[in-house]
């Protein structure tokens, strides 16, 4: 690993400029990264949060990626943040369709989770992937 993470989500929008704002605006990730094409459409975006990334494109450009993603359906990506209710309170202020509120798990967690405009299911939660392997 050079310094970025080892599993980055991939994701195709219908409107990647208008996923990008919301995603950056609502819930909080940093547009690193914006490729467009010279037909104006994202060619390829990377957008972090803490010591993850995710990656994002334009649905339609062509190529094998893109086609092989013809027809999927929306994905679900978790992302670990430190205050739920915090970030639950901006993600909601900035129009973000919440799907489940802010609750306490069973297993320790507390998450959330929203949709973002073109259907795919994000969690955020004080849940670490990991941080109890060894």
């Amino acid at each position: 690993m050079t310094g970025g993470p080892d599993i980055c989500p991939t994701l195709l929008y219908a409107d990647a400029k208008a996923a990008i704002a919301q995603l950056t605006a609502a819930f909080g990730f940093t547009a690193d990264a914006v490729y467009e094409g010279e037909d104006g459409l994202v060619a390829h975006a990377e957008l972090s949060y803490g010591n993850g990334t995710v990656m994002l494109g334009s649905r339609g450009r062509g190529g094998r990626f893109d086609e092989v993603m013809t027809g999927a359906g929306p994905a679900g990506v978790y992302v670990h943040v430190t205050d739920v209710d915090a970030h639950h309170t901006r993600a909601a202020a900035a129009g973000a369709e919440i799907v489940t509120p802010p609750t306490d798990q069973d297993y320790g967690s507390r998450d959330y989770m929203a949709r973002d405009a073109e259907g795919n299911v994000w969690s955020f939660g004080t849940y670490a992937p990991g941080a109890s392997a060894g």
